[in-house]
């Protein structure tokens, strides 16, 4: 079982029609399996890669994504997609504790990483140069075999010790994410069409494998701008995207909503974040019932619990707004429990750790035993998420464990940026916490005790400690000097109070 064999059925079955699509042009299933042909060759013939060799995919949204990942596992190897907007010292770690041998990355990605020299960079290749144009030419692989539990796809996703994980999942993994979109979300077929405006390296990167399985289109957009979406509404039939709460909302605010045919419209796919009821509300009235809530993680890639569009259309329920908060009910083959810290589920209606198991939970951690023996128990996945079960089996969560941070759909964790912060010499106490945010949902706020008597920490100082170390998107928006932090009888900071300071602010 490898994943790239279904590349190669849909290009028997029809090799004419459009695979990808991009503003400058499109590819046929047919030259796309020749150039997942050709990489694949190439990797192992060309770069000496072999059989379980990771290699990075480090790209902003591109054409070239999919042949690369396709490329990647018909030569046998495990991708490695990394957030394109990380900061060159974050991939450096990622590339090093996954021992990846061979980065592909796109001109953008390469600028930034000859800024730092100094970092162990692994063979780096990157598109619309001479060597991306090798691997093209090469040898091409037509059969590949890999066992179900092979690697697949490496997700680094972040962790509160402030260094990521490497959550390793299995082509059986994936297999079941794509059958399990099939099974709740839609059919498709070739006359589907999948936007991505959202990161290929994450959700909308994985749902594009379903549309590839059956032989769809995969219009690739190098970022979300609302009048590309609005136009391709008007201009693709059959759509489908998956989008943060934040896109769906710049799109409802965006002049052009209401007054724009969106009649192909097939599925908005949303997740993430949590979602606002009375935004969703707006989003049906104008969209229609054609939206569908999706609860996952990186372990777990998009495939926990769902909120069927027909739970979204059933408007006399009389819990509908209760449905609506909700993240929806256990996939299709999903286990979901609610669970106290011994692992004993919970009645209905009480908070506790959301659990899950099924064939999409990922095989563990890279190279990391700890964070395994944490999160993976007794078959179990421990989502670190909690929540409550209602009597009809729907999933509500009520709050994200370790202080989670989610920022226009993207994870961050204070912790590394408290550490971080700390290395600055004159800061001696700081805690970062979220502040709502009516566009992005959440902003990074930083409260900062400094050492006494040092005025060295100052706004354009921690900032540019946070430029020179990690990605932007993760850098507080805003810095607090304060002369304490709120803490309870054990010392422990209470972030609930700097949160509720920074809420009612907000109000």
């Amino acid at each position: 079982m490898n994943l790239s064999m279904m590349l190669k059925a849909t290009a028997l079955t029809h090799p004419s029609a459009n695979a990808i699509t991009w503003p400058e042009g499109s590819m046929s299933y047919a030259e796309f399996e020749r150039q997942a042909s050709a990489i694949a060759g190439a990797l192992r013939k060309r770069h000496g890669l072999n059989p379980g060799d990771r290699v990075a995919i480090a790209m902003t949204n591109t054409h070239e994504f999919y042949p690369t990942l396709y490329g990647i596992w018909r030569a046998g190897l495990t991708a490695v997609p990394i957030n394109a907007k990380l900061h060159p010292r974050e991939m450096s770690w990622i590339l090093t504790n996954s021992g990846t041998k061979l980065g592909l990355v796109t001109p953008d990605i390469a600028d930034k990483i000859t800024s730092y020299p100094n970092e162990p960079w692994p063979t780096i290749i990157t598109t619309a140069t001479a060597d991306y144009r090798a691997l093209l030419a090469g040898e091409q692989i037509a059969e590949v075999s890999s066992l179900p539990n092979d690697d697949a796809w490496i997700f680094y996703t972040s962790g509160t010790t402030g260094r990521p994980k490497g959550a390793t999942l299995s082509h059986r993994n994936l297999m079941f994410m794509i059958q399990a979109y099939f099974a709740d979300i839609d059919f498709l077929d070739t006359a589907d069409t999948m936007l991505h405006a959202a990161p290929l390296s994450h959700g909308s990167g994985v749902y594009g494998l379903s549309i590839i399985a059956k032989g769809g289109n995969n219009v690739i957009f190098g970022g979300f701008e609302t009048d590309q979406i609005f136009d391709a509404f008007s201009r693709y039939p059959n759509i489908s995207m998956f989008a943060a709460p934040t896109m769906i909302t710049r799109l409802l605010n965006d002049p052009k909503c209401g007054t724009t045919d969106s009649s192909n419209l097939k599925t908005i796919i949303y997740g993430g974040a949590p979602m606002y009821v009375s935004d969703l509300k707006t989003s049906l009235r104008v969209f229609g019932p054609r939206l569908f809530n999706v609860y996952g993680q990186g372990e777990a890639p998009m495939t926990i619990t769902g909120l069927p569009k027909s739970l979204h259309a059933d408007v006399d329920h009389p819990r509908y707004e209760a449905r609506l908060a909700s993240a929806g009910i256990a996939r299709t083959g999903c286990e979901v429990r609610v669970v106290d810290p011994k692992g004993v589920p919970l009645p209905n209606g009480e908070i506790g750790e959301i659990v899950t198991r099924s064939e999409v939970v990922m095989k563990g951690y890279w190279s990391n035993p700890d964070a395994n023996a944490a999160a993976l128990r007794d078959g179990w996945l421990w989502t670190g998420d909690m929540g409550a079960l209602d009597g009809d089996g729907l999933l509500t969560i009520k709050d994200r464990s370790k202080d989670m941070i989610i920022s226009g759909g993207t994870n961050i964790y204070p912790r590394e940026i408290e550490e971080l912060l700390l290395t600055n010499p004159a800061v001696h106490e700081c805690a970062v916490v979220s502040r709502p945010h009516s566009d992005w949902g959440e902003e990074v706020i930083a409260f900062v005790v400094r050492q006494p008597g040092t005025e060295e920490a100052t706004d354009q100082s921690l900032d540019q400690l946070c430029l020179d170390n990690i990605a932007r998107f993760k850098r507080p928006k805003g810095y607090r000097f304060v002369e304490h932090l709120p803490k309870n009888n054990y010392g422990k900071i209470l972030k609930t109070d700097l949160r509720e300071i920074l809420t009612a602010e907000s109000d």
